[in-house]
């Protein structure tokens, strides 16, 4: 299990994102508190943000190591300044390598994407069936072994055959083809996932074994003003509220946060 954080608002400096909540991503790394597998973030990390003022990609900073350890990662941490971020810290499924491929956030066009869960036995089950959906094109970009990564490309398959699908649709569909798989192939999945385009939001709390991976959401704090922030744990005593179970939220450049339910 991995820990989510996304943030959309207006820009700040990434250390009062990673660094400044009394239970932040770095506590979360070592300390977390709602966690249903495993014990410690230890196997990497990554960030993604995206430029306040230019059209271009996204930018990622990335690490094998834990996100403790990293030296590197404070001072840049008090420099870089975004309005739309995603940061995950990992906790590597037994057998899959700690391998800079590996880390999230995962990024495609203007997509970032970064990802809590699992798929029960992935190389096993599922692995064949969700490559044979993708295009060459996407079946190439694949680095990695993980099912995140997968989970991301199955995505933009689907994002990318259906022009003018919002992500939120996108991600419904990509969901309902992995657990039909799942159902097929009589195996668990946890997919809770976070995308982001720079200006937008989209969260998901999926899984067919209950209770979901944890997954919260917390708009116009005091600490955050006019901004949302979705994390899988809060990051301090304040107003959260816990996304439903099977439920897709998003959140637009207004801040408006819209769930539904399925």
């Amino acid at each position: 299990m991995c820990r989510l954080l996304g943030y959309l608002g207006p820009p700040i400096p990434l250390d009062r994102l990673l660094y400044k909540p009394e239970h932040s991503l770095i506590v979360q790394s070592y300390q977390p508190r709602e966690m249903t597998a495993g014990l410690l973030n230890a196997d990497g990390f990554g960030v993604g943000w995206y430029h306040t003022n230019q059209q271009v990609p996204p930018f990622r900073y990335r690490s094998v190591l834990p996100i403790w350890n990293d030296v590197n990662l404070p001072p840049l941490s008090r420099y870089v300044e975004s309005g739309c971020v995603l940061a995950s810290v990992r906790s590597a499924t037994p057998g899959l390598a700690v391998d800079l491929s590996n880390c999230q956030p995962f990024q495609q066009d203007p997509i970032l994407a970064i990802h809590n869960g699992y798929i029960e036995n992935f190389r096993q089950t599922l692995y064949r069936p969700m490559r044979d959906r993708l295009s060459d094109a996407l079946y190439e970009s694949i680095q990695g072994m993980t099912d995140s990564e997968h989970l991301f490309a199955l995505l933009l398959n689907e994002w990318h055959n259906s022009p003018g699908i919002s992500l939120e649709a996108a991600l419904h569909n990509t969901l309902v083809t992995v657990f039909d798989l799942a159902q097929l192939y009589q195996v668990s999945v946890g997919a809770n996932l976070i995308l982001a385009d720079g200006h937008r939001l989209v969260a998901s709390r999926f899984s067919n074994r209950s209770p979901a991976p944890s997954l919260y959401w917390l708009r116009d704090d005091a600490f955050f003003p006019e901004a949302v922030v979705i994390a899988s744990e809060p990051l301090f005593a304040g107003n959260w509220v816990a996304c439903p179970e099977r439920s897709i939220l998003s959140v637009g450049e207004d801040l408006d946060v819209q769930i539904q339910q399925f």
